[in-house]
């Protein structure tokens, strides 16, 4: 009884393959130890072995663990998962029969134990019922930026690990959004990560790491490597943006801020390194990052120029070596302007808009410089977002279920005698509003006047929702009946979605209420 309560597991990493990288407590744990577990394929090789060799003793008993499959195809009833799954089993099954004779067994794990790693499964099966300790190794992602000899993260940035066996296309969008990335398990998957780096704009950056520390150890550009030479012990990495140089050739480590200019044009056009710069106008959303699409988050990452009105530029996360120009939220022309003139000098610029960029945004304004010389071959895109009204229809219920019209109540572009026609239209047409940009310091008669315009055509209890700074700090959503709708109660950061004559206000059990507009019109 008392050899029983010695036994004891371990999980013991042994580091990305040279065996000099072995801690010095897996050295202990190994020599201490009765049996010595690892896995192979059917051939028997173990890499795991190998690297723990020299601290095998004659007297160990071993246990081969044979992965009944790898790559090649199975015939198992319960497929690939199905015969893993009985391995793993039979697995756990001999080495507690070890544990249950009071042996000590220690499970050797490249790496990491937990990372990535077939002790895992191991560990799941048996650590609740044994003494159990878990030796940390070396990763081979710490191995792979090592030698590659560059910073993997900085400051305030995020590394993303990725295995290459997921769909191309969420291997895309978390690409896109990464500051630095490490895609293990490459080999058969390697086209498919390649694309992926590809799509989402970052193959230029990507560099490959095969069988770091190991004797046959090489590194590389990814987009210069053949696929048919990848095996599987190799990655893909995405270093640190933050030491990357700018595209004029200047670094920029401060990630510095300028006010962009009011007029003017920043200089004479060239192409940076031969290459023309281009502009990407971005939807922030309605508020922070969780409102911010993958698509929209790489682009702000990959930008070595933000342009924007300055309360949504300080919505956008500070990286360095990113210049950062803020103005007036009056001088959208301006700062098109200003944007598509550091394209045409070879930059990467982002132009952050809220909520959408293409309603009420900046993606018109850009557009239309973008229409005229000499701006008209900048390549410029559109990167979506979610809008205002999207946002507050989703907090309240459903209230853009049907038809909806969208207008804006500013009249700083338009006069209002249009807004006044286009509200009477939509009213009589039974459509539900989203009225965009309702009050401001400047503006402050027509939401009364809209609502007199739409009771026209819409009963005193239609419901109107008032969502104010949705996602943000001070979110109040609020129903009321059109006829209470109260003027003092909307501001620059409020939005009106106000009924048809279909939308229904309903408490549920809960006592919560919620808008929401019927899917089917009633037949006239």
């Amino acid at each position: 009884m008392s050899e029983q309560q010695t036994a004891r597991l371990y999980g013991v990493g042994l580091g990305p393959g040279d065996p000099s990288l072995m801690t010095v407590r897996a050295v202990e744990v190994i020599a201490a130890a009765d049996v010595i577990a690892y896995h192979s394929a059917r051939h028997g090789r173990s890499i795991a072995r190998s690297i723990a060799e020299r601290h095998l003793r004659p007297d160990h008993i071993e246990e081969r663990l044979v992965y009944p499959v790898t790559t090649e195809t199975t015939d198992h009833p319960g497929g690939y998962r199905g015969a893993m799954e009985e391995f793993y089993a039979d697995a756990a099954a001999r080495l507690a029969a070890h544990l249950d004779a009071g042996r000590t067994v220690a499970v050797l794990a490249e790496g990491d134990p937990l990372f990535y790693g077939s002790y895992m499964h191991m560990h799941k099966r048996l650590a609740d019922r044994y003494p159990t300790e878990v030796v940390p190794g070396v990763t081979s992602v710490s191995a792979a930026a090592a030698r590659l000899g560059t910073p993997l993260v900085e400051g305030e940035e995020v590394l993303t690990v990725l295995p290459g066996t997921l769909p191309e296309e969420e291997l895309t969008a978390r690409l896109a959004t990464a500051d630095a990335a490490a895609v293990m398990k490459l080999g058969r998957t390697f086209p498919t990560v390649r694309r992926a780096l590809e799509r989402s704009g970052r193959l230029a950056d990507a560099r490959y790491v095969e069988r770091a520390t190991m004797n046959a150890e090489r590194t590389a550009p990814l987009a210069e490597v053949d696929p048919e030479s990848v095996p599987y012990f190799s990655m893909a990495v995405l270093p640190s943006r933050a030491g990357a140089p700018s595209s004029d050739g200047a670094d920029a480590p401060g990630g510095g801020r300028e006010d962009a200019p009011r007029g003017g044009r920043v200089g004479a056009p060239y192409r940076a390194g031969g290459r023309l710069g281009e502009v990407v106008v971005v939807g922030l959303g309605p508020a922070g990052p969780l409102w911010l699409t993958p698509e929209a988050r790489g682009e702000l990452a990959a930008a070595e120029d933000l342009v924007g009105y300055t309360t949504y530029l300080d919505r956008v996360l500070v990286r360095p070596g990113q210049r950062r120009h803020a103005s007036d939220n009056k001088v959208e022309a301006v700062r098109a302007e200003f944007a598509l003139d550091l394209a045409r000098r070879g930059r990467r610029v982002a132009v952050v808009s809220s909520g959408d960029p293409g309603v009420f945004a900046m993606a018109t304004a850009v557009l239309e410089a973008a229409s005229e010389d000499p701006y008209r071959e900048v390549p410029v895109r559109i990167v979506p977002g979610m809008t205002a009204a999207h946002a507050a229809a989703a907090r309240a219920g459903a209230p853009l279920g049907h038809d909806y019209a969208v207008v804006s109540l500013s009249d700083r572009l338009k006069p209002w005698e249009v807004i006044a026609e286009r509200l009477r239209a939509a009213a009589a047409a039974d459509l539900v509003l989203a009225l965009y940009n309702p009050g401001s310091r400047s503006r402050v008669w027509q939401v009364g006047k809209a609502r007199e315009l739409l009771l026209e055509h819409r009963a005193p209890d239609t419901p109107v929702v008032l969502g104010r700074d949705i996602g943000g700090p001070g979110e109040r959503v609020r129903i009321v009946r059109l006829a209470d709708l109260d003027p003092a109660q909307v501001d620059m950061h409020t939005i009106l979605l106000v009924g048809s004559s279909q939308t229904r206000t309903v408490r549920r059990g809960d006592g919560t209420e919620v808008v929401w507009t019927p899917r089917r019109y009633p037949e006239a």
